[in-house]
């Protein structure tokens, strides 16, 4: 039963797309305009540009994109209607399967219970439903409201649920860069705890089990300056505000979070950005890797010189 649901799943996949196997080494926009039936220069831009064309499963919008023998070349049926701009989301990155987005600050990942509001889930729901108006995205994990950085959304529930059911195989490396008030003590150590919420919402963290989860988090202090100290955070397991708990704990909490007992704010935000994920794409097997830059408010609260 689950092979045969599979199969539908991956034919339903394959009738939204024109497929094309390169034979021989060539360039994107060359290869095209030989197989494409009454293919031009000008229809195969507005493939491109409508991000239409994808390559072994993977958004291509540079006409000169080098192909090698064996390599899937495929066509969406459902062309975009507009190219995606968002004040609050930025897409690294698009397959048939997945996107990987960076957010701003100031966005949850999901709405609330009950909520109605504007969200990263309901602006990429938006977008993927110009090309089929039944679509939606999956969360596969979530970023606190005002953190900022890369998230991880499946085009399927099938997907979303590779992940969810092999997160520790699947996932290699999250990392966060953080803030925190004080000069750290040491360059690097592990913090682990159980994590709880109360009934105010808010997460405690015990080193006994306290009912809750099993949490561990590693750091890095890159940098200490003007009372601060910058830290790069690996994640072990992703509980609810793990990050910002257990640098409370370490008596260090993140710059700008009143909510775990810091008592500055000059940037007014969070100081925590979630910059780097790597993991193992569950249907083409490719390890993905992505990076963005430490964002430049928080290196230049290490680098002001104060009077």
């Amino acid at each position: 039963m689950e092979n045969k649901r599979k199969t539908y799943y991956y034919q339903k996949v394959a009738n939204k797309y024109t497929d094309y196997v390169v034979k021989d080494a060539d360039e994107l926009m060359s290869f095209l305009m030989k197989v494409v039936p009454g293919a031009n220069r000008t229809k195969i831009k507005g493939f491109l540009t409508q991000k239409m064309v994808y390559v072994d499963h993977r958004i291509v919008t540079q006409y000169n994109t080098p192909l090698v023998k064996g390599q899937l070349v495929q066509i969406s049926n459902r062309g975009n209607k507009h190219a995606f701009h968002n004040k609050f989301v930025k897409i690294l990155y698009e397959d048939a399967f997945i996107l990987v987005v960076e957010k701003e600050r100031g966005i949850l990942t999901n709405a609330q219970p009950g909520a109605n509001q504007i969200t990263v889930k309901t602006i990429l729901d938006e977008y993927v439903r110009r090309q089929n108006r039944t679509m939606s995205v999956h969360t596969v994990h979530r970023l606190d409201r005002e953190t900022s950085g890369l998230l991880l959304f499946a085009k399927r529930r099938d997907v979303q649920q590779m992940f969810v059911e092999h997160w520790r195989e699947t996932v290699t490396d999250r990392r966060y860069i953080a803030v925190v008030q004080g000069d750290m003590e040491k360059d690097n150590g592990t913090v682990a705890s159980w994590l709880k919420d109360n009934k105010m919402f808010v997460v405690y963290s015990s080193v006994r089990d306290n009912g809750g989860q099993y949490a561990v988090t590693h750091y890095q202090t890159l940098k200490r300056a003007n009372g601060l100290s910058l830290v790069e955070l690996k994640l072990e397991t992703g509980r609810k505000n793990q990050i910002r708990v257990h640098m409370q704990d370490l008596h260090h909490p993140i710059v700008g979070d009143m909510k775990y007992g810091c008592d500055i704010d000059p940037i007014g935000r969070i100081c925590l950005h979630a910059f780097k994920l790597e993991f193992i794409h569950p249907i083409t097997k490719e390890l993905l890797k992505f990076e963005t830059p430490y964002p430049a408010p928080f290196c230049n609260l290490l680098s002001e010189k104060k009077a």
